[in-house]
């Protein structure tokens, strides 16, 4: 998917990066007291990068594909579970128990891995946060392991609470979640209700490998979580074969299945990232090392992670609406079934293109962490410093810019071709997943729909991955609750005028253009601007205007 292809001609190179890199919702240097000769990065200890200096140059497609590559490895592999299980239980049984099992099997997985990608913010903020501390302050100092051992605590801790949540409220919740049509199905609810309390026990060491796993992507080593998650997945397909397979143990066996295999994922990544990430070979979990200066407080910490919650949210109802939509429409259960298969492709086919936006979280820090150092030390020297007027900040800003925008032509290429693929099997194969020939034909139309939203991830996913980096937490908050807001109701007119799961999807290819839109042209609308402005000869002066506009 990373070629060596020529860019889009109408990407632009390069611009300012439109963003003040210091603000008001970046809680990190509040914690740190700036003196009076702390002005230039440069003064700062164990390896910090200089603003003075060069920036450092942008990364080469193949420093991407080393990073990006395992990276995809670890995005692809919980997907793949779900893929496996959907498989494996879609075909054990005759036609009508596939059927049946799917259906359970669809609104189980999409409750239990919402309720895992809930405490997603977590794995955000750890790497936002564990990556701007390797540029401010290097790689082996007290900061960057603040981070980790923070964030395992915090995971840790949510992790056991979720447990307990789960076991016992998940039959409600489920209910309510399916709703009627699909509850009144007889041995559904108990079905999705048993395979849910069962993967519960793996909150706790999900939660916490989650946070380790994404701070090693922040100090940019996606290898040693991807042999971890190897482990995992040989574990999970010959559990699902011995269980599902050879002892017929169906949506049951699946459950623990994954449950064993993300136990030994935690354990086989905790070995290895605990050499590299901290130095006493300690993550607090147990006992709280005493603060230091440098230290990184949970309150520091949530104070940055709070409103990505706000994003994981926005995606969580998303898929939640689509699944009660789907789940309410007349002709259970194989448009429910149909749902489950397109939606576990889509999950599948999401990792190719979100790890593109994991790169942006993990390299575009180096560029702007530093810049964060500069301005905030030179607004405390001077109270009229103006960061827009210092070249040496748009040097780096510039070069920060160029990374998104060489991760976003990336991304389009990339999205071109995974579409395409994902929607080939629902279209011409869907026999791979199912041996009911009904849903074979039921899930045909799904494709283009696939398609749709498959490709539209990759500007969302880029867009939002360089938004992020930038720590422009409001604007992405305020464009989930808004299109959040707007997807329900227009689901809902679908449900109750009993429509079908075409027009579910449908709309998720509307939501999907929605995001693309917002968060693409927050980015590079400014930078358009300005390049049409050049061909039809805008004075300076415009351009000028221009610039100062976006």
């Amino acid at each position: 998917a990373f070629s060596s292809r020529q860019p889009l001609a109408v990407l632009p190179n390069r611009r300012h990066c439109g963003v003040t890199c210091q603000s008001s919702e970046s809680p990190l240097n509040e914690d740190r007291e700036i003196k009076d000769d702390d002005v230039y990065p440069e003064d700062i200890p164990r390896g910090g990068a200089s603003i003075r200096q060069e920036p450092p140059p942008q990364p080469t497609l193949d420093q991407y594909r080393k990073f990006a590559l395992p990276c995809l490895g670890l995005w692809v592999a919980q997907p793949l579970l779900s893929l496996v299980d959907t498989a494996f239980v879609g075909l054990s049984g005759d036609a009508s128990t596939s059927a049946r099992q799917l259906a359970a099997l669809g609104p189980a997985t999409t409750f239990f891995d919402g309720a895992t990608y809930l405490f997603a913010f977590l794995n955000v903020a750890t790497t936002n946060l564990y990556s701007s501390a390797r540029a401010q302050r290097g790689e082996q100092s007290d900061r960057a392991e603040s981070v980790v051992r923070t964030a395992s605590r915090v995971a840790m801790r949510c992790g056991v609470g979720l447990m307990f949540f789960l076991l016992a409220f998940s039959r409600p919740l489920l209910a309510l979640y399916i709703g009627n049509e699909a509850t009144s199905t007889p041995g559904l609810l108990d079905a999705a209700v048993e395979y849910v309390k069962i993967r519960a026990y793996s909150m706790p060491t999900s939660l916490f490998g989650g946070v380790v796993q994404a701070a090693c992507l922040g100090g940019q080593d996606s290898v040693t979580p991807l042999v971890a998650i190897l482990y995992s997945t040989v574990v999970n397909v010959i559990g699902d074969f011995l269980l599902v397979k050879q002892f017929g143990m169906g949506l049951k066996g699946a459950a623990i299945a994954t449950l064993v295999s993300q136990w030994v994922a935690t354990a086989a990544l905790l070995g290895p990232a605990r050499r590299k990430l901290v130095r006493n070979g300690s993550f607090g979990l147990l006992k709280k090392p005493p603060p230091t200066a440098d230290s990184v407080s949970g309150k520091s910490f949530l104070g940055f992670a709070a409103p990505v919650l706000t994003l994981i949210l926005g995606k969580l109802a998303a898929f939640g609406f689509l699944t009660n939509s789907a789940a309410g429409v007349p002709g259970q259960p194989t448009p429910l079934a149909s749902h489950q298969i397109i939606l576990s492709l889509f999950f599948f086919a999401s990792p190719f293109l979100e790890v593109i936006s994991q790169t942006a979280q993990s390299f575009i820090p180096a560029y702007l962490a530093p810049v964060n150092d500069h301005v905030t030390a030179m607004k405390k020297r001077d109270k009229s410093y103006d960061e827009n007027g210092d070249s040496r900040v748009k040097e780096w800003k510039e070069a920060a810019f160029d990374v998104g925008t060489t991760l976003l032509r990336l991304g389009f290429a990339s999205g071109v071709v995974i579409a395409s693929l994902a929607s080939m099997v629902p279209a011409f194969k869907g026999s791979l997943l199912t041996s009911d020939t009904t849903l074979q034909t039921a899930v045909k139309p799904l494709a283009k729909y696939l398609w749709w939203g498959a490709f539209l991830t990759a500007p969302v996913a880029v867009s939002e991955g360089v938004l992020l980096a930038r720590r422009e937490l409001r604007f992405l908050a305020s464009v989930y609750l808004v299109s959040t807001a707007l997807l329900p109701p227009v689901l809902l007119r679908v449900k109750t005028s009993g429509g079908n799961v075409e027009q579910v999807w449908a709309c998720f290819a509307a939501f999907q253009l929605f995001r693309a839109c917002l968060f693409a042209g927050r980015i590079w609308t400014g930078s358009i601007v300005k390049r049409i402005g050049g061909v039809f000869g805008m004075s300076e002066g415009s351009k000028d205007a221009s610039k100062r506009t976006s």
